[in-house]
Formats: C-alpha cells, structure tokens, sequence
C-alpha cells in the first residue's frame, strides 16, 4: 500500500504547485498567501509519504483529497484535478491493502513449505 499511495502523493505535490502558479494570476490573492497554502499542502503531501502507514495516516491522506477539492474554488480546474486525484488515492488505498494481503499470504506459503524442509 506504502508504495502506490507515496507514488498519488507526490503526484499531487506537482500538481499543488502547479496549482500555485495558476492562482498566482488571480488578481484576488496575494503571492504570499498562494504560496503559503500550496507550500503547506506539498509539504504535507510529502510527509505523508512517510506516514501513511502509521495510524492515522490513511485518513490524513483523504483529508488532502478534501483540501485538493476544495482549492477548485479558487483555481475551477482544481475540482477535476481533485476528484481524479480522490479516485486515485481511493485506488492506491483499496488496492494497495489487496497487494499487502496476498505479499502475506505467498510469505506464509514460502514459510510453511521451506519448515518441513529444514527440519
């Protein structure tokens, strides 16, 4: 699971960025604030790249995807950008648990069939 949701977060880092830099042309906010909110969001989603397999850090993920959502009212491509990315990040969490099942499952097999052998 760790390695398709690190890979949908920095995803969204460059798409936060480049976000950043469509606001910017808005007359309605200043470089400070675009940059301020957008640094923190790629902050974030960089961080959760190391936690996302920590309690907790699933739920911080979907709270991006709300905030990624939400941004659309300042840049409208953002709400396209924001629900594919959710349908991504819902992709990399549901699958991702599949593929952790099924690596323990093949890990339990190899265990059992190398223990009769080396005894």
């Amino acid at each position: 699971m760790r390695t398709l949701c690190a890979s949908t977060l920095i995803g969204e880092f460059f798409v936060i960025g480049f976000a950043g830099l469509v606001a910017m042309k808005s007359g309605d906010l200043s470089t400070a604030t675009v940059w301020t909110v957008c640094g923190i969001g790629m902050l974030l989603s960089v961080l959760l790249c190391g936690v996302i397999t920590r309690p907790g850090g699933v739920q911080l993920g979907w709270a991006l995807q709300v905030a990624l959502v939400a941004s659309g009212f300042f840049v409208p491509m953002m709400f396209i950008l924001g629900v594919v990315f959710g349908a991504l990040w819902w992709a990399s969490v549901h699958y991702g648990r599949k593929i952790d099942e099924a690596k323990a499952r093949w890990a339990a097999q190899q265990a059992a069939t190398e223990a009769p052998a080396a005894g």
